[in-house]
This record gives structure tokens, C-alpha cells and sequence, in this order.
């Protein structure tokens, strides 16, 4: 039987970043859109956890649906289909855990990232480096095709830089400093984050549990 992971995203960023931590290529990794459920839900839980078990099951709701009316775009005949979500975001001690589970949506869901970090670099002034502890947060949920609902946690401790340095992340990751590396998440290879961020984290630890959860 082939193995199917619709993730619910359409972030095509998280989406690369979840296919290299995967890292099987017997496994299918989809976003919502291109497996053709594209649930909007209203992400209006007050934790990561529960944002992230909004998207799934939306997500499994309308796959469930479609599969039922023979409308599904894509072909799942011999398919385990599992539906994976994710809420992440930034959580800054001094800031008293903001922007937390509004990281996307702070100052506006579409405003630029470089605004937002100028805007909470200028919030940080004068805090000195001790104080500016931060951490990434991840949930993870599952929805599989029994029912089954499944969360994890990961976190990426750090601290927020002084300035905005490296292109090679995305979202906060240009100011998010990663003492152990000496630069930021934005600096270091993909590799090297993969295996230390919090979206590795629990996602590798809900690969375990949906491996140790198997019908």
C-alpha cells in the first residue's frame, strides 16, 4: 500500500522543509491545494496544540468528503492517506511570549517579516543579551484514515539578534540567533536546521508515534 501525507499548508517554504526531514521518498508529501482540499478553517485556538488539530481535521473532513463523492483530484486507489498540520511561531520571554501563536498574523497577516522584526528589534532596544531569550515553537497534529488524532511538540532555543542577517530561512529566522552556532537561523544550511528545529522536532517525534500507532 503507498503511503500519502497531506500536509495542510500552502506555505511551499514549510512544505520543502517538511519533505528534506521526511526524507523518504516512498512517502508522498502533498499540500492541501495540490491534493485538492483546500479547508480555511478559522485558526482560532488559544494554543499551538489546537491550531494545529483545527487545520487536520478540516483538512480530513473535506478529503473524507471528497473521496466519498468521487470528486478527490488526485488518484488514492492503495493509498494511506495521513493528514499532518502544524502551528509554529515565536515565543520572546521579554516580550512576555509574543507574538507567540499570532507570529503570522502580527502587525497584519500579510505584512512583511522584515517589518515585523524591525518592529520588535525596536521593542528590544537596549535589552541586553540575556534578556532576549527566545524560542520557536512547533505542534504538530495528525488526523489518520481511522480517526486516529495524534499531537507532538518541538522547540528551537535561541535568542533574538541585534540585527536582520542570512537568507536562507524564512519568517523570523533572519534575526532568530542561535548562540551554539554563533549566527542566525537564517545563516546556517538547511541541514544543519533541520536537525535542531522545532518543526524537525515534532515531526520526527509524530513519524515515531504514527510508526509506533500503526493499524
Amino acid at each position: 500500500m503507498k503511503k500519502m501525507i497531506i500536509f495542510a499548508t500552502g506555505n511551499q517554504n514549510k512544505v520543502r522543509e517538511i519533505r528534506d526531514i521526511i526524507g523518504d521518498p516512498s512517502i508522498e508529501v502533498l499540500t492541501m491545494k495540490e491534493a485538492g482540499v483546500p479547508a480555511d478553517p478559522a485558526e482560532d485556538g488559544s494554543t499551538f496544540e489546537e491550531n494545529a488539530l483545527i487545520k487536520a481535521r478540516a483538512v480530513a473532513e473535506l478529503l473524507r468528503d471528497k473521496i466519498a463523492a468521487g470528486t478527490l483530484p488526485i488518484d488514492v486507489t492503495d493509498t494511506e492517506i495521513t493528514v499532518l498540520s502544524d502551528d509554529s511561531g515565536l515565543e520572546i520571554d521579554a516580550l512576555g511570549g509574543e507574538p507567540g501563536i499570532y507570529s503570522a498574523r502580527y502587525l497584519g497577516h500579510d505584512t512583511d517579516y522584515g517589518y515585523k522584526m524591525n518592529a520588535i528589534l525596536q521593542r528590544l532596544e537596549g535589552v541586553p543579551d540575556e534578556k532576549r531569550t527566545a524560542r520557536f515553537v512547533a505542534a504538530v497534529a495528525a488526523v489518520r484514515p481511522d480517526g486516529t488524532e495524534l499531537v507532538t511538540r518541538g522547540t528551537m532555543e535561541g535568542r533574538i539578534g541585534h540585527a536582520i542577517s542570512g537568507s536562507n530561512g524564512f519568517g523570523y529566522d533572519p534575526f532568530f540567533f542561535l548562540p551554539e552556532y554563533g549566527m542566525t537561523s537564517a545563516e546556517i544550511t538547511a541541514e544543519q536546521k533541520n536537525a535542531i528545529s522545532h518543526r524537525g522536532k515534532a515531526l520526527r517525534a509524530m513519524l515515531e508515534l504514527l510508526d509506533e500507532n500503526k493499524d
